[in-house]
């Protein structure tokens, strides 16, 4: 299931334990409850490395510490 795949990935992504963390929409194509688990331990890993994460859902957004918004490859708000 996507579900899965997801958090296989994630698990791949920290099982190094990195200090930066890129996710590329890691929430997409999972229902609500298992966003929120994926979203959950993304801010968890977050109290000792830095994760980017890209998304175009607004929920996810809720999550991060700091939000920029970007139009055409540049920044076009900082929503902090």
């Amino acid at each position: 299931s996507g579900g899965q795949e997801q958090r296989v990935a994630i698990a791949r992504a920290i099982v190094t334990e990195p200090q930066i963390i890129v996710a590329d929409e890691p929430t997409g194509d999972l229902d609500r409850p298992t966003a929120g688990s994926v979203m959950s331990l993304l801010q968890e890993l977050n109290a000792d490395r830095t994760i980017i994460m890209v998304t175009h859902d607004p929920e996810t957004t809720r999550f991060a510490r700091r939000t920029l918004h970007l139009e055409c490859g540049r920044v076009a708000e900082d929503v902090s």
